[in-house]
């Protein structure tokens, strides 16, 4: 996930003047599972096999990195260039729709011969719908356009929009201000005090960031105010570090390992 510095501008303040919050979709589990693009340590990231395997394992978000083409097409890729995960080289945002869909994916499986595509948006919609929320990390599209697909497929309630820029607030803000918005809360935060004046002042709907960024007290405080926080905790021995989060009273995860991590809370009685 990147994160960024949020600048508090007047405009910000403006906007959120007379904000209501916007809760996230109506919760299907007691802990919220997020599956980091896609189930992608069985599948290609953010493939729609990866996505159909996270619905297949229950979780209840699915991660996908939302990008523009040069002729303004949505399609999920993390990097800004397909270099690292097709067999192609170049930026997302100089390529069209056509060559993009002519591309493929590498699987870390070198005996994987399956050919996986890179999937447009409403390819998404389409196989994630009534199935499995879709948690949008905003990268680079118009949220007009993003908007615009969600209503076609009737799944506006059935999302949660990532922020990466300032832009991309005052643009969500404008055009779907019901929108749940979640936020990084920046690096200087590190106590219910900075936690406080960053929620004042920025009003998130949902909080990420690292799991180890947040005190027993500061999840509380969120609790308190009705602000759900799920962190990143994925990696590959993550495992290691399920006890201690839950123990902080966290009520959601990002992960790379869902199938894994569903196993545990159901054990603990937590899912």
């Amino acid at each position: 996930m990147r994160r960024f510095l949020l600048v508090l501008t007047a405009c910000i303040v403006w906007i959120n003047a007379n904000a209501q919050p916007n809760p996230a979709p109506k919760a299907r589990h007691k802990f919220i599972v997020v599956c980091h693009r896609g189930d992608h340590v069985i599948y290609p990231e953010n493939t729609l096999a990866a996505y159909a395997e996270a619905i297949k394992n229950r979780a209840d978000y699915v991660e996908i990195d939302l990008r523009t083409t040069k002729d303004s097409a949505l399609v999920s890729m993390h990097d800004g260039t397909v270099d690292r995960m097709t067999n192609a080289k170049g930026p997302v945002k100089d390529k069209t729709l056509a060559e993009i869909e002519q591309l493929q994916v590498k699987s870390r499986d070198s005996l994987d011969k399956t050919v996986y595509r890179v999937p447009t948006f409403e390819e998404i919609l389409k196989l994630c719908k009534d199935k499995i929320y879709i948690y949008i990390d905003f990268k680079n599209a118009p949220a007009s356009a993003t908007y615009a697909m969600l209503k076609k497929y009737g799944m506006e309630k059935q999302v949660l929009v990532y922020i990466n820029a300032i832009q991309q607030f005052i643009d969500w803000r404008h055009v779907a201000p019901d929108m749940p918005l979640m936020f990084s809360m920046p690096n200087s935060v590190k106590d219910v005090e900075g936690m406080k004046t960053f929620i004042n002042q920025v009003k998130p709907d949902i909080l990420d960031g690292g799991w180890k960024e947040y005190t027993k007290e500061m999840v509380q405080f969120a609790n308190e105010q009705h602000i759900p926080i799920w962190p990143d905790i994925q990696s590959k021995d993550e495992d290691k570090n399920w006890d201690a989060a839950v123990a902080l009273g966290l009520k959601g995860l990002q992960t790379d390992h869902p199938a894994a991590l569903i196993k545990y809370l159901e054990e603990k009685g937590l899912r």
